[in-house]
């Protein structure tokens, strides 16, 4: 997905003796699906984001970037060559936003890409929180949200941070594969932030999107009639009763620009 590099990880994980003893790494913005053979043409710029860096064999070499621009596509050289098992890429996901502007269509507003992030959760033990907003359907339980079970009260809950400011006209909860383990009912509300995200979100004021609605286990649950209109929103607390497993959930409305 195109957007902001913040750091990548080169593993060399088993190639001991035959590993690259450096590597760097350079980015480039080209949209749409050119070929390799339009990528390594003279029209395309490539901008050096990791310099020449040395290499450890059997080992996650981790390297932090700050690329201010957006990138599409990656060049990674090896010196002079030899194994790297996986390369990850990490950063900030940043769609086409003009061509999404210009398709004047509904979005999911939360997904991952198109730049949703889920940035904070009460609880992660069994499944990680960002698996929400993943593309697609989840592929089996530990591929969606899942909190341990409480001993106590409250509940718990995530805060998603949407692509884009938009107006919420639809929702999913997918609780795809948790049968006995799915919570018992959900709640969702947003809130809009102007300027800079603040770092306590229990001081920020939250509207009713969805009311708490008792949920089925292994189902798709879809709500539009349900849907309060809370105007213009950037963040989104979905809320979990008492706790449990979700797949997915798609946050569907229209951008504010």
């Amino acid at each position: 997905m195109p957007g902001l590099i913040r750091g990548v990880i080169v593993d060399t994980s088993y190639f001991r003796g035959n590993y690259p003893s450096h590597c760097s790494l350079e980015a480039c913005t080209v949209d749409g699906y050119p070929d390799v053979g339009q990528l390594m043409s003279e029209s395309v710029q490539w901008t050096e984001i990791l310099p020449k860096s040395e290499l450890q064999g059997d080992a996650e070499n981790q390297f932090a970037i700050q690329h201010i621009d957006r990138a599409t596509h990656l060049r990674f050289k090896i010196y002079p060559d030899g194994g790297v098992a996986r390369l990850r890429v990490y950063g900030e996901v940043i769609p086409d936003w003009d061509r999404l502007i210009r398709r004047n269509s509904e979005v999911d507003l939360a997904a991952v890409e198109n730049g949703g992030q889920v940035i904070a959760c009460s609880d992660m033990f069994f499944g990680h929180r960002h698996n929400l907003i993943m593309p697609g359907r989840a592929l089996n339980m530990s591929d969606g949200w899942e909190t341990k079970r409480r001993r106590g009260p409250g509940h718990d809950w995530v805060i998603i941070r949407l692509g884009t400011r938009g107006m919420i006209q639809r929702l999913e909860v997918d609780t795809s594969f948790f049968k006995g383990n799915f919570p018992e009912s959900c709640s969702i509300e947003a809130g809009h932030v102007g300027g800079s995200e603040p770092e306590d979100f229990s001081a920020m004021e939250w509207e009713p999107v969805l009311s708490r609605t008792r949920l089925q286990a292994h189902t798709r649950h879809y709500f539009e009639d349900e849907v309060i209109n809370a105007g213009p929103v950037t963040h989104v607390r979905f809320n979990i009763f008492p706790d449990g497993g979700v797949s997915r959930l798609r946050v569907f409305g229209r951008m504010v620009v």
